[in-house]
């Protein structure tokens, strides 16, 4: 019930993740992302304390696909379980469940996995790849893309109804942490608009953390 994509920007370091499904609030649930380690999506009948054992076994040393192979090999239910995982070389791992839904299935390509169950057809990872790869810019721009193209290559079998994008860079929390938890119409041009909001301040919230002396104007009523 679910498409994703983990992914390193090679320029930045950033890592993201996007990711949709029609259940409500999969953002909340999903993703996990730690500064100069890695991305990890956890889902399909979603265990969230995949996503932290993934990333320390990264931390720790391990490359994506032995991370995974931690995953797999301490999850409980992993049969139930879809985990995808980028590291910080920009290697990947990926573990999908033979008691994964429905249509299921993944792709790799340079800096960049997707995975996805219940899918319309086998083809939505491999475009979701695609649409990273053949997208310049800003890697939240380069994640949104990609799922737009998920999208436009069947999605999910039935309607999606969340969506999210987060973000991490240099510092211990997401640098953009952007969520649709529920909607009728499309949540992946919901997070797409917040983002083309958010993109243009994300360094600005980051410098008011860090220094607010430093920090450009809030742009609010009464802000000199």
């Amino acid at each position: 019930m679910t498409f994703s994509l983990v992914a390193r920007c090679a320029d930045t370091g950033m890592f993201g993740i996007a990711i949709s499904s029609s259940s409500p609030a999969v953002a909340a649930r999903c993703v996990y992302t730690r500064a100069g380690v890695g991305a990890v999506a956890s889902q399909n009948i979603t265990d969230p304390r995949l996503g932290p054992l993934a990333l320390d076994a990264m931390q720790a040393g391990k490359n994506a696909g032995e991370a995974i192979a931690q995953v797999r090999d301490q999850g409980d239910f992993i049969d139930y379980r879809q985990v995808l995982a980028i590291d910080a070389q920009g290697r990947t791992g990926i573990h999908s469940g033979p008691n994964s839904l429905g249509i299921w299935t993944d792709a790799a390509g340079v800096d960049v996995i997707s995975a996805g169950n219940l899918l319309a057809n086998e083809t939505v990872p491999q475009a979701i790849v695609v649409g990273f790869e053949t997208t310049a810019g800003h890697i939240g721009d380069r994640l949104i893309a990609a799922l737009r193209a998920g999208l436009a290559a069947g999605g999910e079998a039935g309607p999606v109804h969340s969506a999210g994008l987060q973000i991490c860079d240099k510092v211990a929390w997401p640098v953009a942490d952007l969520r649709c938890d529920w909607t009728d119409d499309c949540p992946i041009e919901a997070v797409a608009a917040a983002w083309e909001v958010y993109k243009p301040q994300l360094d600005a919230y980051v410098q008011r953390a860090l220094d607010p002396r430093e920090a450009p104007s809030y742009g609010v009523p009464g802000d000199a």
